[in-house]
């Protein structure tokens, strides 16, 4: 019943005599159409999207779907977490270098240390060389000496070994 009386009203608005009071022919109107069932729930979808983001989400403010805050809050804490990692990774870095040249000043200082105890040595041999060196007699006479001495051990060495059953027999 509510159809026909809105189809009614529409059909009795859009006459021309009511349009027009003047006594004027009316213009050739062009009918309008209305939308049919398929045209409207596209329609009624395609409002209900757009209004749907327009609204701003109220999804964080449930408990349940306040994840997407508490994860932000920990990203947030993560990337300072990593900021103060990359800080503390580059001061060692830089703590690293300077023991790693400290450490090279060190290798320096011994290897100008280990050049001086050769130049030591070599003067030590140089001075030892001096004293101890002999003609060329004097070492034809030692080396005698020395042979004459083994000679004189190794006699009393077998005479030890020998002994008393050498001198029975």
């Amino acid at each position: 019943m509510a159809s026909t009386t809105t189809s009614l009203t529409l059909r009795s608005l859009s006459s021309p005599s009511l349009l027009n009071a003047n006594t004027t022919p009316p213009a050739k109107q062009t009918p309008m159409a209305l939308p049919g069932r398929r045209q409207l729930i596209s329609l009624v979808t395609a409002t209900t999207v757009v209004k749907a983001l327009e609204m701003p989400s109220k999804a964080a403010d449930i408990g349940l779907f306040g994840l997407r805050k508490k994860l932000k809050k920990v990203e947030e804490e993560a990337e300072e977490l990593v900021k103060e990692g990359f800080e503390a990774a580059d001061k060692g870095i830089v703590a690293a270098e300077k023991g790693i040249v400290a450490a090279e000043k060190g290798i320096e200082a011994a290897e100008k240390g280990l050049v001086n105890a050769e130049k030591g040595i070599e003067a030590a041999e140089e001075k030892i060389e001096s004293t101890v060196s002999f003609g060329g007699l004097a070492q034809a006479g030692a080396v005698a000496g020395a042979e004459l001495v083994g000679v004189l051990v190794a006699g009393a060495v077998v005479n030890g070994i020998l002994g008393p059953e050498a001198q029975k027999s």
